[in-house]
């Protein structure tokens, strides 16, 4: 089994950086524009991961059909249980 990723030191201080600024925004169209901005990058990040994987596994079918693919892979990138967006969805939610 492997490791559960994890933040870097960096990270999480980005993470707390740009969570106080969000916390600090009163204007709703300035966290709409956040929020559209954040559903962008988690997508660029997940469609970059899945080919990551592809040129690993050396298939690019593997995330066409899901029948050469380990589960197991795509478990190990789940956000811990009762992790919660900014917004307190689950990830999978956005």
């Amino acid at each position: 089994m492997s490791e559960p990723l994890a933040l870097s030191l960096g990270q999480q201080f980005e993470l707390e950086r740009m969570s106080r600024a969000i916390d600090a925004t009163l204007d709703p169209l300035a966290l709409q524009g956040l929020a559209k901005q954040l559903l962008q990058a988690w997508h660029s990040q997940k469609a970059a991961t899945q080919w990551v994987m592809r040129q690993q596994l050396g298939s690019s079918q593997a995330f066409s059909g899901g029948t050469n693919l380990d589960p197991s892979l795509l478990d190990s990138l789940r956000p811990a249980p009762g992790h919660q967006t900014p917004g307190g969805q689950s990830p999978d939610v956005l």
